[in-house]
């Protein structure tokens, strides 16, 4: 008996050190891909490389997909150089299983974009009616889209309108409004006895003709409706007129004072820190990047010393947690500056908060994790649009 435990403790240990010796076996290439993927990808958010390498028998085959095709590119011309044999079984997006239909176009008037193709997942954004998007791939009737500050997530199929390449540019090239109001309705008729749908701020249809009192706008499924003169404008001479001031950030934020606090929202049916500041910028011309933390690197830095006396309003505030000798920093949260010692954020709801520790309103807690103050209003940066120069919409 005592011979037969040996025997099993032995097997045991062998069994337990052939687990180990496996965990620990190098992944092919890895370093290479993680160099690449650091390079061409670092944000997982806005680019896609999702790439290994397996080895069988004298050849490396690549598996994964990526809409980067010059990252792979850099990766089979890398393993060339150490004259490795490549099979590339990548899959590069769009897929080619979409026939085509690349483009799209939001088609409700907030759509809500999850990390994952599924309503239980978690919300990551949100992209409004009118938003041209990137299709990359479907699975089991959700799409997986690029919104156009490269934003990646999945939207439903009843959030968006895929279109073919000829009917897409149509679209962007007809003539189109913008609703202004924070929030109203498109209705049926000019009795608006029916509506079409709900319209938020920053909704863009196309425009199809004048009413006595209302344009008449085409969604971009089809459907027909009238939209208020008095809630909205022509795209066009939106754009045209657009001149972004701190004032103006300033009288728009205030707008929004009270809309609820929602993870994941940009739009005036609630928001995040982030999706604030995104659709306060919107509303003035400017897409600017998703989150918080991807916010702080754009613009122009103008404090990280507390000296609030050089801040002008519209600037954007981060907060987090400074880094230390073992930890990065993390940026968490983001507010505009109004002037007067005070900033606007959505913290449980939008709503204007004090660094003056006399103020009744002062926000001791964010004072204390303050970061930085950059400034992004009218400055020059690849991920700052300014759509009187960029055509996302035209």
């Amino acid at each position: 008996m005592k011979r037969l435990n040996t025997i099993v403790l032995g097997l045991f240990t062998f069994l337990l050190f052939e687990a180990c010796v496996e965990q620990t076996k190098q992944i092919p290439f890895e370093d290479e891909i993680a160099a690449i993927q650091t390079k061409f990808a670092p944000d997982k958010r806005v680019a896609l490389f999702d790439v290994s390498a397996l080895q069988q028998k004298g050849d490396i085959i690549l598996k994964g997909e990526s809409n980067l095709p010059d990252a792979l590119d850099a990766l089979k011309g890398k393993l060339a150089t150490l004259n490795v044999r490549v099979i590339d079984s990548v899959q590069l997006l769009p897929s080619e299983a979409l026939d085509g239909k690349t483009q799209a176009v939001i088609n409700i008037s907030v759509a809500n974009l999850r990390s994952n193709p599924k309503h239980s997942a978690e919300l990551a954004t949100q992209g409004t009616l009118g938003t041209p998007v990137k299709v990359l791939k479907e699975a089991g009737g959700w799409y997986y889209i690029q919104t156009p500050d490269k934003y990646l997530s999945w939207v439903d199929d009843g959030g968006i309108t895929l279109m073919e390449p000829q009917r897409f540019e149509d679209w962007k090239t007809g003539d189109k409004i913008i609703y202004t109001k924070t929030y109203g309705h498109a209705y049926v008729d000019a009795g608006e006895n029916e509506v079409v749908s709900d319209l938020v701020a920053g909704n863009v249809l196309e425009f199809v003709k004048l009413a006595a009192n209302h344009f008449v706008v085409a969604y971009p499924d089809g459907r027909i409706a009238m939209v208020r003169f008095d809630e909205a404008e022509s795209y066009s001479g939106w754009i045209q007129k657009m001149d972004p001031t701190p004032e103006n950030l300033v009288a728009t934020s205030k707008t929004l004072t009270g809309v609820p606090y929602l993870w994941g929202g940009t739009s005036t049916k609630g928001m995040d820190c982030s999706g604030f500041t995104k659709t306060v910028y919107f509303l003035n011309g400017m897409v600017i990047p998703r989150d918080a933390s991807q916010q702080v690197h754009t613009g122009r830095q103008i404090d990280e010393n507390r000296n609030f006396d050089h801040l002008k309003k519209g600037d954007l505030l981060f907060f987090g947690r400074k880094a230390t000798d073992s930890t990065k920093e993390k940026v968490v949260h983001v507010g505009m500056w109004i002037g007067n010692d005070e900033f606007i954020h959505a913290s449980n709801m939008v709503r204007v908060s004090s660094v003056d520790p006399n103020a009744l309103n002062f926000d001791e807690y964010n004072l204390n994790r303050y970061l930085r103050t950059k400034r992004i209003l009218k400055e020059k940066d690849n991920d700052l649009i300014d759509l009187t120069k960029t055509p996302v919409f035209r």
